[in-house]
Order: structure tokens, then sequence, then C-alpha cells
């Protein structure tokens, strides 16, 4: 199993204690460069650095990430392997692109990722801005995600938001607590729990 772990915005002591388990308890462990293998280090001087180029050459990428899926792959095969990589593995990341690579190539290969502190929250906590209310994140894309925080109503917000063009949803309630709950499609309920997020994402032709 390949396991895709955020270590945060940069600050080692912001590691969840999550990944420095996993970190600790992985066969192998593999960052896509030098600031990743910095803080992944105590935990993990063996750790391979793999080459994520920085470039708009989408074909250079490409064959990076096949050269790196390579490498991976067999190690994933045989157990716990950890792919330390800065902010949250799901947010604007090489993670989910790698996988991509990795399934094409090594179809016996699963997946899974654990959180970190994103550069989106942490930016708050540096600046000390407040946020409330709805807010805009990109990187540079259109938009073709939404995220709702304290959902009560998820049925009927997914029948509006249909009529603005999204058509995937993904409702979870209570997250990480015991009584987590995941909704996915139109299996959506009618009412939720305060504590709840909807995903919804367009689907472009």
């Amino acid at each position: 199993m390949l396991v895709g772990v955020g270590l945060g915005p940069g600050d080692p002591e912001l590691l969840t204690l999550r990944a420095v388990r996993l970190l600790k308890e992985a066969v192998a462990v593999f960052v896509p460069g030098n600031l990743a293998y910095e803080l992944v280090r105590p935990y993990r001087p063996d750790a391979v650095i793999l080459d994520f180029p920085m470039t708009s050459d989408e074909d250079y990428i490409r064959e990076c990430l096949r050269g790196n899926a390579d490498v991976i792959a067999p190690k994933a095969e045989e157990g716990l392997v950890v792919f330390g990589i800065i902010g949250d593995p799901n947010f604007y990341s090489t993670f989910s692109r790698l996988c991509e690579i990795i399934s094409e190539r090594h179809p016996d290969v699963t997946f899974a990722t654990e959180p970190g502190i994103s550069s989106i929250t942490a930016f708050a906590s540096v600046a000390n801005v407040p946020v409330a209310g709805g807010f805009f994140v990109s990187d540079g894309s259109d938009l073709g995600s939404r995220i709702v925080m304290k959902v009560r109503k998820p049925a009927a917000l997914a029948a509006d938001l249909r009529t603005e063009g999204y058509s995937e949803f993904v409702l979870v309630e209570r997250m990480y607590m015991p009584e987590q709950k995941v909704y996915q499609g139109d299996d959506l309920p009618e009412e939720s729990d305060y504590f709840s997020i909807l995903f919804a994402r367009r689907t472009h032709a």
C-alpha cells in the first residue's frame, strides 16, 4: 500500500501524530525534494528523495512521474510505503497524479491518504486573518469544485448545485469521529449533522 502523508506547511512541529507513526512504521519513505526530506529526517533519515520537476513541460513531467512510479511501486507491493508531501496530499499536490500513473503501470498497488495542515489553513494563522463566510481558493484554473461546511440539508443543496452544473457529490458527517458517515452521489440524506462537509464537483464535457 502507498499512503500519501501530509507533512504540514513546513514547520516540523506541525506534523500530526499519525504522520509520525506512519513514517516510523513504513517499510520505505519517499519524498519529492529536500524541504520534505528535512521534515521527515528526524524519523526516517533513510527516506529517498525523488525528483519532481517544477516545469510546464507536461511531457517531461509525465516522464519523471513514470520513472518515480517504477521506483515506488515495487516497495508498495511488499508493504506500507509512505510518500511524504508538504501540505496535504489531496490539495493541489503531486500525489494524486503519481497515483494515476502507478495505477496504470502497477494495478496491484492500493492507495490511501492522511491529511496534513495545508497552506490554506496555515495562512490564516501566520497572517492573523480570521476567516468567516465563503471564500475562493484557486491554483489559477477554473472553479470546478465547491466545499460547503455545516450542511444541514444536503439533498436540497445538491439539487440547487445541479442547476449550476455540479454533478458529483460527497457528504461527510462527523469526520474522524466514531459516528463518521460518508455519502456519495445521489445517496444524500435530507438532513445532516452540524459537523458536516459537502464536496461538489462539476463534470466537464
